[in-house]
């Protein structure tokens, strides 16, 4: 049971953040210190630059090892970087997380976003390993994740395998939602509302917080509206498929402890909070782990007893899984 209590602590690696530049980006960069020696300005890459720029946290000390890859999709405009805490939590135990910043400013409809992490997808094969400088990644096992809108575009990716030339392992969503209420879904709709219509072909971790549902204030909508929210989405899973609810907590409590900017001013105001942060995100980071052991490892005792004994979770929680 030891492993077990340390899915919800920091694991054994060190974790190594790497920012990976798009091409425009670079050359905006270039461009604007073009004094610096040419020395420095005839320094090349190896690789392809990435269709959106990235945040990557990866162990740093692996060695020879080849670590499974997660993707990570950020919510409705959120920064990528609000999710650095959580990054660390699952790579440190020997997973490379990969989160795009895919916009900064997005209307309702998600089509674009699902085109783009697509291209980045394939990117990954040619490119990966060269960018990340030494640590190897697995391709063979890769899993899709995303929160919130993030957690839509996942489906949507899962759901249209042709896509992609890499297939995912394993899906992963937190919070998913699927527009403002049921009948208001944004563009593409991924809620059927059939059960068990979601033939995935792969494993899939649907998790929620409690209180996703509820208004913050009169003025704005709850975040994970009943109707197109994590229950929703599992209900049309199919086996095999889990979901965590971490009950007393909210939308957004799986962000860092402090986001800044304005958009991270709002992320404490527009949804209804649990008391702190830090005990919502080493949940679901805890399950994360656990689950992708799970189905990318073959090592099952740590998610089986999640669902088995309470004591070992950090929060109140429900549980729930067609296996």
């Amino acid at each position: 049971m030891k492993s077990t209590c340390n899915v919800f602590d920091l694991g054994r690696h060190t974790v190594e953040f790497l920012i990976i530049e798009t091409e425009a980006e670079k050359s905006s960069c270039s461009s604007s210190s073009s004094s610096s020696s040419s020395s420095s300005s005839s320094t090349s890459i190896s690789y392809l630059r990435p269709p959106k720029p990235l945040l990557v946290a990866a162990p740093s000390d692996g060695g020879e090892f080849e670590f499974p890859v997660v993707i990570l999709l950020h919510g409705y405009l959120l920064n990528n970087f609000f999710y650095s805490q959580l990054m660390k939590h699952v790579s440190s135990h020997g997973f490379i997380v990969i989160a795009p910043q895919l916009y900064s400013i997005a209307g309702p409809d998600c089509e674009e976003e699902i085109n783009s992490v697509a291209k980045l997808t394939d990117w990954l094969i040619n490119n990966l390993t060269q960018a990340l400088k030494g640590i190897k990644p697995n391709l063979a096992k890769l899993a899709i994740s995303g929160h919130s809108r993030g957690g839509k575009v996942a489906f949507a990716l899962a759901l249209s395998p042709a896509k992609t030339k890499l297939k995912f392992s394993a899906l992963i969503t937190i919070d998913p939602v699927d527009g403002m209420d049921k009948g208001k879904q944004t563009n593409p709709p991924i809620l059927t509302y059939i059960p068990h219509s979601f033939d995935l072909q792969i494993a899939t971790l649907v998790i929620g917080s409690g209180l996703g549902g509820l208004k913050k204030n009169v003025v704005f909508p709850p975040c994970a509206p009943k109707g197109v929210s994590h229950e929703d989405f599992f209900e049309e899973c199919c086996a095999p498929s889990w979901h965590f609810v971490g009950e007393e907590y909210g939308h957004l409590d799986v962000l860092d402890d402090e986001t800044k900017g304005l958009r991270g001013k709002l992320s404490y105001c527009l949804c209804k909070n649990g008391k702190e942060r830090r005990a919502m995100r080493e949940f679901v980071g805890g399950v994360m782990v656990a689950f992708l052991r799970g189905y990318l490892d073959g090592e099952m005792k740590d998610l089986e007893a999640i669902r088995e004994n309470p004591k070992l979770v950090p929060i109140e929680y429900s549980v729930d899984s067609f296996v």
